[in-house]
C-alpha cells in the first residue's frame, strides 16, 4: 500500500509525536516478546507467524501460498521459502486442493498445532499484561483528530 506523503500539510503537535512514538514503542515491545518466545520454543519467529496465519484464517479462506503471503505481508516467493522451511521442520504440510488441483494448500501438522498452542497461550497471557498499554497508546491517538492543533 502506497501513501502520498505530501497530502497533509499540517504539522503535528509534540503531544501527537509522543503518542505516535509511544504506540510504536509498545508494539515493538510486544513484537520483541513474541520473537523471543518463539526462539525459546525453538521456532523461527517467522515460522510462528506462519502457523498463526494458517490457523487464524477467516472462515472460508483457503491456506494458499498467496493467502499466506497476503496475511504475512510478504512477497509470494518469500512465503514459499517460509513454507519450505516450516515443512522441513515438520510444522506444516502441503496438499493439493481437492476442488482446484492447480492450488496447493498448507496445513499445520500435529507438531505445528502443539507448538502453536503453546506459543498462543503464552502470547494471550502476555497480552493480558500489555493489552492495557496497547489500548492506551491507541486511544491517545484516535481520541482526537491527529491533525488538529
Amino acid at each position: 500500500m502506497r501513501y502520498n506523503l505530501f497530502v497533509h500539510n499540517k504539522t503535528l503537535t509534540e503531544q501527537q509525536y509522543q503518542a505516535l512514538a509511544n504506540l510504536r514503542y509498545v508494539i515493538r515491545k510486544f513484537l520483541h516478546f513474541s520473537e523471543s518466545a518463539a526462539r525459546q520454543a525453538g521456532v523461527e519467529p517467522q515460522q510462528h507467524q506462519l502457523m498463526l496465519a494458517i490457523k487464524g484464517l477467516p472462515e472460508g479462506a483457503k491456506p494458499t501460498i498467496g493467502e499466506i503471503a497476503e496475511r504475512l505481508q510478504v512477497q509470494h516467493n518469500t512465503a514459499v521459502e517460509l513454507v519450505n522451511r516450516a515443512e522441513a521442520a515438520g510444522y506444516v504440510r502441503r496438499m493439493k486442493d481437492r476442488d482446484d488441483k492447480r492450488q496447493v494448500l498448507v496445513w499445520l501438522t500435529d507438531q505445528g498445532e502443539r507448538v502453536l498452542d503453546m506459543l498462543s497461550a503464552i502470547h494471550m497471557s502476555e497480552l493480558k499484561v500489555m493489552g492495557p498499554q496497547l489500548i492506551q497508546a491507541l486511544e491517545s491517538i484516535v481520541k482526537e483528530d491527529m491533525y488538529s492543533k
